[in-house]
């Protein structure tokens, strides 16, 4: 039974039940993925997942239920399951069902054939072989990984919401080990889009310089320094922390910005936005899980934070309107607060410049540990951090095995300049984050 099928007979056994408020979602995936090892494919994997979701209002209580199976059979019983749970609820919480009628920006996606079978082995086996031809130091050990993924989302509700999405990609995965004879190192780069398209030399090569950059480096000293995070680490920096800017999490109170929109918090230097229509991202979309409309946003302008991110839940909550946030990890998840593209705003000096005016400090280009080292909460954290000494301005020996340690609302002050670099993190779904490259006055390092 096709979804439209299933959807009918879902929405013919919630009348038949006397249900008026109620909402079905829906969402899958497929994907092949192809890796190789040496030369040789090693790995094939091709899967299809998804499921739906009904929720629907029962003498005053939100009922959920989910099935993976869609059958005639199924559609009543999850009708009837959802209802049987709202009538064992205690929680008088308010639940929200979006509206229809409203009005959603057109996507610019320039749609690609998704690569076959033979294509994707085609592909891995020349990423290996492109890692092999970099450079003499490349040793065995690293893989590469090419894969396609189709994405399906579709909602329909009692208010009129009848919304679908469908989007594919492909991309490949290369990681490349170097060796100098005493040590080795090893780095990866990650690449979404048309085969046709995708320079596997240029993504190999920038794979191996980046392991050998690793190669002899030394323990950092400690002291306070100066710090330039690299656009990767400081993506990784505002992933780890995106949580502080949920509304739920700031009416939950687990997070300290839930009375300071309309205030500044971060340096003037800092602007963040969530966007779910940049030209970079792999998935961009024009609704959020609960249907409402999603737009590009400042939610830091120029140091001022100027909203949270809302859901209609949150939005009702705070006397707001809903952001277009609403999240769903999958189908039968609860809905959350997400971003889409979520990034630091780029600046108008180059890396360079930025490296000259910290003069002397440290460029940090990998953290570790971002989940044991980082309290989400209090903002503070230690980390495992890896990359270069910054001498006179310019970047010298490498450093490894050091901890930079801070606080991350402490940190939205502390950052003096943003560089012109903006990049995207590695990521295939539509949760993405990207930063240029950010220096930081005044953190710890602990090192030799």
């Amino acid at each position: 039974m096709d979804f439209q099928a299933f959807k009918q007979a879902v929405i013919e056994e919630a009348k038949a039940l006397g249900i008026a408020a109620y909402e079905l979602y829906y969402q899958a995936e497929e994907s092949t993925s192809i890796s190789a090892f040496k030369h040789e494919t090693n790995k094939f994997t091709s899967s299809a997942e998804g499921g739906v979701c009904f929720r629907c209002l029962h003498n005053g209580h939100m009922g959920y239920a989910s099935t993976q199976e869609l059958s005639a059979e199924q559609a009543a019983a999850l009708v009837r399951r959802a209802v049987d749970n709202a009538d064992v609820l205690e929680s008088d919480e308010p639940e929200f069902l979006g509206e229809g009628g409203k009005t959603y920006q057109e996507l610019d996606v320039v749609p690609y054939a998704l690569p076959d079978t033979q294509q994707l082995t085609d592909c891995v086996l020349k990423a290996q072989d492109a890692v092999y031809a970099a450079d003499n130091q490349v040793t065995d050990g690293g893989t590469s990984q090419a894969f396609s993924e189709t994405y399906r989302i579709a909602i329909v509700n009692s208010n009129g919401l009848d919304l679908s999405y469908e989007n594919s990609l492909a991309g490949v995965m290369l990681s490349a080990v170097v060796t100098d004879g005493t040590e080795k190192a090893d780095s990866y780069k990650f690449k979404v889009g048309s085969f046709d398209k995708l320079d596997l030399g240029e993504l190999a090569n920038k794979a191996v310089t980046s392991a050998k950059s690793k190669l002899g480096a030394e323990v950092a000293p400690t002291g306070a320094y100066p710090v330039v995070f690299s656009p990767d680490a400081m993506a990784d920096l505002l992933a780890t922390y995106v949580s502080v800017f949920s509304s739920e999490s700031a009416q939950k109170g687990l997070s300290r910005l839930g009375d300071k929109e309309g205030q500044v918090i971060a340096s003037p230097a800092v602007t963040l936005v969530d966007d779910p229509f940049h030209k970079d991202s792999p998935m961009p979309i024009a609704f959020d899980a609960e249907g409402s409309p999603t737009s590009r946003k400042n939610i830091i302008e120029n140091g001022v934070l100027k909203t949270l991110l809302y859901n209609l839940k949150t939005a009702s909550v705070a006397g707001k309107e809903t952001t277009g946030n609403a999240f769903k990890g999958s189908y039968a998840s609860k809905v959350s607060i997400a971003p889409f593209t979520f990034y630091l705003a780029a600046g108008e000096i180059s890396e360079e410049e930025l490296l000259r005016q910290a003069g002397n400090g440290v460029y940090i280009n990998s953290l570790g540990g971002l989940h044991a080292g980082a309290n989400v909460i209090s903002g503070d954290f230690s980390l495992q951090s890896a990359g270069f000494m910054i001498e006179n301005g310019v970047k010298t020996t490498a450093v490894k095995s050091f901890t930079v340690a801070g606080n991350f609302y402490d940190l939205l002050g502390q950052i003096r300049t943003v560089a012109s670099n903006l990049e995207l993190s590695d990521a295939a779904g539509m949760m993405n984050f990207g930063s240029p490259s950010v220096l930081v006055d005044g953190l710890s390092i602990a090192g030799k």
